[in-house]
């Protein structure tokens, strides 16, 4: 069975590929969970997140923005000694500006789906690389996308992690045309 090239042969990366990556996200948490391990991704490697992201999951109370937007500097030091995430007090602190300005965003707009899959007209990109060298790390969409977030407020927002976070949740499906995944 072939995969995309990027994938090892670890279990938990298999899952994420052949279950998550490419497949279209709207639930709000969901898609905050993904904006967030992307941003901290930023100089790592995916797996890197991957192998941290039930910690994430648990620390950072389910990816809830509504309970993040108001951390107090007590949980920030909490965050800062868990060795389970990513323990970067810039990061860090930019998943609590991002869930503010998530939620304005959700005020705005009635739902952050609704804002962020306005970006791609309301339905996936479906790409057809032959290879991953094919893939792009950033687009115009993805410019725009990082543009327009850090204008509202968001850090570690830039348009290579824009990208990857369009991939995760399914904006951009890039799973090269010989991948099992490729029909879904």
């Amino acid at each position: 069975m072939k995969r995309c090239d990027w994938v090892n042969d670890d279990p938990l990366y298999m899952n994420y590929h052949d279950y998550e990556w490419g497949v279209p996200e709207y639930d709000e948490n969901k898609l905050f969970e993904l904006l967030t391990l992307e941003g901290a991704q930023a100089g790592l490697s995916w797996y890197t997140v991957l192998k941290k992201r039930a910690r994430y999951q648990e620390v950072f109370d389910q990816f809830d923005p509504t309970k993040i937007a108001h951390y107090s500097e007590r949980k920030v030091e909490q965050l800062l000694q868990d060795p389970g995430i990513i323990r970067n007090k810039l990061k860090i602190r930019s998943t609590i500006t991002n869930a503010q300005a998530f939620l304005a965003i959700k005020e705005e707009f009635g739902s952050f789906a609704t804002y962020i899959w306005n970006f791609v007209g309301g339905k996936p990109i479906i790409n057809h690389w032959q290879t991953i060298d094919e893939v792009p790390a950033t687009t115009a969409i993805s410019d725009q996308m990082s543009k327009d977030l850090k204008k509202r407020g968001f850090k570690f927002v830039g348009s290579t992690i824009c990208y990857a976070f369009m991939q995760a949740s399914g904006m951009v499906d890039d799973h090269i045309e010989s991948c099992i995944c490729r029909s879904k």
